[in-house]
């Protein structure tokens, strides 16, 4: 007997995840899959109308850090309020599992220094239920979500859980240590994780300041890792790396894991201002793989890497300043009126900084700006702390300062860190437009008080289909594609990322002439108190997960249909 409806959405332009162009068409929903798309006749299910509005796949974000978040909250956002129904966490060689409870604070350490979550709300927040990464599923499994959670085995946590403080310390594996590792990395992928993940990067160091356990791990430690992951037959490797004057050797080691394992491998691409031209190279190798016949992508953001600034936020500029350590830890109320003092303000502004490496990164004026409410993410040189504070013949420190304590202390300065060399995200279009690209890098869940590029889906919708001038934009159709369908095929979940019949019901439902990101904003819902940064959106009329509305219209509904997914997903 045909299965009956239990939804309708009427006469929406459907974009429907393959590439193909907008079509008018009907969409039934059975449960938590795609029924139908066409032109249906009457039922008697619910109907919305949905003329006027793009009926769009739920987008797929493969890199996140929700893996302390999704042990606490049913809410995983803002990644779920701005229209993303499906997550990957555990990139980046790091979280929780496997685990030994006399390692916890090691890896606290390491999240916090990493992923700048402060080591107050991990020690409030995790239940650490678990011990083995399976147990870590498990845990994951038995919660309920605004959205589905996939994950990764960390490397970081392999290494500390086999190895201990050696692991830490960044020793080399032995042949028994290698072996667990894999054995463990295996048993992973079996229970359900869709990947492994390392890290090669300085930047990743824990709160004391250590670079992170796997920096420098020998090959012979990543290949037995990357074995084992092929012989469990499914996942991907994924990592970040400073390639640096090594690119061509250390490439040339990746293309081996990859041939050794039989699995996909992706990586990071930025562009950084230290080596511009770096991010091209590394295409040029990423495509030369492929064409060898290894499977090898590179992960981008469809705008820079960038850090928020504030007096209510974790830094702003004036926190190399001597003066400023007497207000650092008073709360917000408390530092706001100490900040409006102008006794004060006139002593903070004329202070020089004393950490000159801080001073590059928070005051270097003409790459900071001031954040609108809609946010600009490409702003010009005009538009600049440097260039504003000359029309008005003032210091770029008092510009900064008095536009940071408007709007009750709480507005912001963004200082675009990667993707903008030339002032401008010409790059990072060609990035996007590369044939071994995946759209994602927004590291929800991560860089709680300082970064919210989680919300870069909604951003790369609106900026390069519809808001960047003419030249510089790509059809709906194709950008949609790249959020939706590209990533899920990527990392396994074939299942959904499209719409058509028998896949699954993750649907966004969006107004395109209204959608647009609001500024940021802090919230203080973390446990233990904690703060992390937020941002909302407009022109999302709903979004379906597994055919239950868990937003409508920017709020949420209350429903928790997402599940953990454990292991790829087959096509309908």
């Amino acid at each position: 007997m045909p299965l009956e409806p239990t939804l309708i959405v009427r006469g929406g332009t459907v974009v429907d995840g393959t590439g193909a162009s907008p079509f008018q068409a009907d969409v039934a929903l059975a449960g938590d899959r795609i029924l139908a798309v066409g032109k249906l006749g009457p039922s008697r299910a619910e109907e919305i109308d949905a003329r006027g509005l793009l009926v769009i796949p739920g987008f797929v974000d493969v890199h996140t850090h929700y893996d302390a978040q999704a042990t606490w909250a049913n809410h995983l956002t803002p990644s779920s309020c701005n229209g993303v129904t499906s997550v990957l966490l555990g990139n980046c060689g790091v979280g929780f599992a496997p685990c030994e409870p006399h390692q916890r604070d090691m890896l606290i350490r390491l999240m916090e220094g990493v992923e700048d979550i402060p080591e107050v709300v991990l020690a409030a927040g995790l239940p650490w239920n678990w011990r083995g990464f399976p147990d870590y599923l498990d845990a994951l499994a038995g919660r309920r979500f605004d959205l589905d959670v996939a994950a990764q085995v960390p490397h970081a946590a392999l290494r500390v859980f086999v190895m201990g403080e050696r692991g830490a310390a960044r020793e080399p594996a032995t042949e028994q240590d290698r072996a667990r590792m894999a054995a463990l990395a295996a048993e992973g992928i079996r229970a359900g994780a869709l990947g492994f993940s390392t890290s090669r990067t300085l930047n990743h160091r824990t709160v004391d300041g250590q670079p992170i356990p796997t920096l420098r791990a020998a090959e012979d430690e990543l290949a037995a890792i990357a074995r084992a992951v092929g012989e469990a037959g499914a996942g991907w490797l994924q990592m970040v790396a400073d390639f640096d004057e090594e690119l061509e050797p250390e490439f040339a080691m990746l293309r081996r894991l990859v041939r050794q394992s039989g699995r996909p491998m992706t990586m990071t691409v930025l562009e950084r201002d230290s080596r511009p031209s770096e991010w091209r190279r590394l295409l040029e190798h990423i495509a030369a793989a492929n064409a060898a016949g290894l499977a090898m992508t590179g992960q981008v953001r469809g705008r820079p890497t960038s850090i928020l600034l504030g007096f209510e936020l974790s830094q702003n500029p004036f926190l190399p300043c001597p003066s400023w350590r007497e207000v650092a830890t008073l709360p917000f109320p408390q530092r706001l009126a100490v900040l409006r003092q102008p006794a004060f303000r006139a002593r903070l502004v004329g202070e020089a900084p004393t950490d000159r490496a801080l001073a590059y990164r928070l005051r270097s004026w003409e790459r900071i700006f001031p954040f609108g409410d809609p946010p600009n993410y490409e702003p010009g040189p005009q538009e600049s702390i440097a260039a504003l504070a000359r029309e008005r013949g003032i210091e770029p420190a008092e510009f900064a300062y008095d536009a940071m304590l408007a709007g009750d202390g709480r507005n912001i300065l963004y200082r675009p860190l990667t993707n903008y060399a030339g002032g401008n995200l010409d790059s990072v279009r060609e990035m996007l437009a590369h044939p071994h690209t995946l759209v994602g890098l927004g590291d929800g869940g991560a860089h709680v008080g300082i970064i919210c590029d989680a919300t870069d889906m909604t951003h790369a919708l609106t900026h390069w289909t519809r808001d960047r001038p003419a030249g510089g934009r790509f059809p709906v159709e194709w950008m949609v594609k790249r959020l939706t369908r590209d990533n899920a095929r990527a990392i396994g979940l074939a299942d959904r990322g499209v719409i058509a019949a028998g896949a699954k019901a993750d649907l966004n439902l969006i107004d395109y002439d209204r959608l647009r990101l609001r500024r940021p904003e802090i919230v203080y819902d973390l446990p233990g108190g904690g703060k992390r940064l937020m941002q909302r959106s407009d022109g999302y009329v709903a979004t379906f997960v597994s055919g239950v509305a868990v937003y409508r219209d920017g709020c949420p509904t209350g429903a928790l249909p997402g599940r953990l997914v454990r292991g790829g997903q087959a096509a309908p």
